[in-house]
């Protein structure tokens, strides 16, 4: 039976990063699985009405395939999703593209040294190595709310969205008031006879700016690379500078704050309204949220907004936490995905035990990509490699750049097997710990995604700039990893039993949901195109 060198599981962003990256490294020797019947990831499975990028198109791509024709400063998820087909194409995968292959299970085969993975076939599949690159905004969140089942009408998610209700003149309910109701309520507002929201807390919201693209400026940064690059290079180095107010910083947090009360302001005119769409928690704590179009249709006579959450469902009413009730036709669940747990993890197996199981006790690895107990597993998206204030894909190509150089390592090594040392894991991890111990995320007065309940740690961000992150990736030398040769579990040096292979388990629930920024475009040469700039570099 052949061996394949690496098995990377997801064709999103980052998928396709890895799997360019190695390519271009001469490793050819590669698989990508996909369980679905497309690329894409998160902009597959999210269509729901007003689906696009919070982040400027033009960085929020990869900096091998840059794309000069965006149509929108900030694309939608359809145009994101044909450019992550047309990547595809590009880096030439061929049969190593495998769609509607789904790992079932994952198991570290000590004496063989490679990965045996189920994927419904006859024979596992067999890799050296085994990165997952699995997004975190493909499975929905449903919250245990009493009654829902009881609900009579269509009820959806907005990682499912069912195309086929038409909400002409419906009522709908939206539970949930993050990045994805922000851009759908608009929508519906105009589609539905009245939308009513639930709130359960408000949102740091900051203008949006952006619009079309013109077909002469697309024209231009095509024939322009050069210009491309340097668009690039500035909507990148303005991403850095809301590092600063995304993470505590006084004086940058305080002026993005009083840039989001202008918006308020501006936008909504009632004082009482005003009151229940201001946030009682600090700039930065929770996702910070670019919209243009959201106050203006909360204040509408379209949508009734609900400033407490969904407490309970009998039918089609509707009962709030503050007992006021609501009756609905339709019900759109915009309540976010499971960001501190991980796909497959519960499928894959160590050398002890599940990856699961590992961060049952909190998401702990090194580098945010390699974990103690899990030779020659590599993980993108993993914990703290999630951004507040810049492109994740960025991170992405860092993650895929490492696990290269981790590679070239191991064959300089001439062993087999990298095995990280929980001693790396653990300083890696005392590294996060104190850079966020300050930071708004762990102390600014708010429940996020961003910390694990089971640990009380900041598990999904990083808390630096992109900058930092590749400074610290790059500073690697390889130490990271046990000697060559060192006894290790499934030994009688080590002491420790291997993992032994269990039966086929059920699949993991994939969770959450990638990056936000506030963009600006400042144009450096005069040469640069004019596309129009979104407002308030400084939020």
């Amino acid at each position: 039976m052949s061996v394949i060198d690496v098995a990377i599981v997801g064709a999103g962003f980052a998928g396709l990063a890895m799997a360019g990256a190695l390519r271009r490294a001469g490793r050819d020797d590669i698989v990508v699985l996909e369980r679905a019947d497309d690329v894409g990831g998160t902009w597959r499975e999210n269509t729901y009405p007003g689906v696009a990028c919070d982040v400027p198109a033009h960085l929020y791509s990869l900096a091998a395939h840059p794309n000069a024709r965006w149509s929108r400063t900030f694309a939608p998820g359809g145009e994101i999703q044909a450019y992550l087909r047309d990547v595809a194409a590009r880096e030439g995968l061929g049969d190593r593209l495998r769609l509607r292959t789904p790992l079932l299970g994952a198991w570290w085969d000590a004496a063989g040294s490679l990965w045996r993975l189920d994927t419904g076939a006859d024979e596992p599949l067999l890799a050296r190595s085994l990165v997952l690159a699995c997004g975190r905004l493909t499975e929905p969140h449903v919250p245990d709310i009493p009654g829902l089942e009881s609900f009579g009408g269509p009820i959806f998610h907005t990682a499912r969205w069912d195309h086929g209700v038409d909400l002409t003149g419906q009522r709908v309910a939206v539970v949930g008031t993050g990045a994805s109701a922000v851009q759908l309520v608009p929508e519906l507002a105009r589609r539905a006879g009245h939308v009513t929201l639930f709130q359960r807390s408000p949102a740091w919201i900051v203008p949006r700016g952006g619009d079309d693209i013109a077909e002469a400026d697309r024209e231009h940064l095509a024939t322009h690379p050069g210009d491309l690059a340097r668009l690039r290079a500035d909507l990148y180095a303005e991403g850095e500078q809301r590092y600063a107010s995304r993470s505590g910083d006084a004086a940058a947090s305080a002026a993005a704050r009083a840039v989001a009360l202008d918006h308020l302001h501006a936008q909504v005119a009632d004082p009482a309204l005003r009151a229940v769409l201001t946030p009682d928690y600090a700039f930065g704590c929770k996702r910070v949220l670019l919209s243009d179009a959201f106050y203006p249709a909360v204040a509408s006579d379209a949508v009734t907004l609900e400033p407490t959450a969904l407490a309970a469902v009998d039918g089609s009413t509707l009962t709030a936490a503050s007992a006021r009730s609501h009756d609905a036709d339709v019900l759109v669940l915009a309540t976010g995905f499971a960001s501190t747990q991980q796909p497959y993890a519960d499928l894959v197996h160590g050398e002890v035990e599940t990856l699961a199981a590992h961060w049952s006790r909190g998401m702990t690895s090194f580098g945010s990509t390699v974990v103690a107990g899990f030779p020659n597993l590599f993980v993108l998206n993993g914990p703290n490699a999630s951004l507040g204030h810049n492109s994740a894909v960025l991170m992405a190509e860092e993650q895929a750049a490492y696990v290269v150089r981790a590679l070239c390592e191991r064959d300089r090594r001439s062993e087999p097997v990298l095995r990280v040392r929980p001693e790396a894991e653990a300083a890696y991890t005392d590294e996060i710990a104190a850079a966020a111990a300050s930071t708004p995320w762990l102390t600014g007065g708010c429940r996020n995604w961003y910390v694990d309940d089971r640990s009380g740690r900041l598990t999904l961000l990083w808390p630096g700039t992109v900058q930092a992150f590749r400074e610290r990736l790059a500073g690697t030398d390889g130490s990271e990893f046990e000697p060559a040769h060192a006894p290790h579990v499934g030994t009688a040096a080590s002491g420790i039993a291997p993992a032994t292979p269990a039966a086929r388990p059920t699949r993991a629930t994939a969770p959450a949901e990638p990056v936000d920024a506030t963009p600006t475009l400042h144009p450096t040469t005069a040469a640069q195109p004019t596309i129009a700039t979104p407002a308030h570099p400084h939020a």
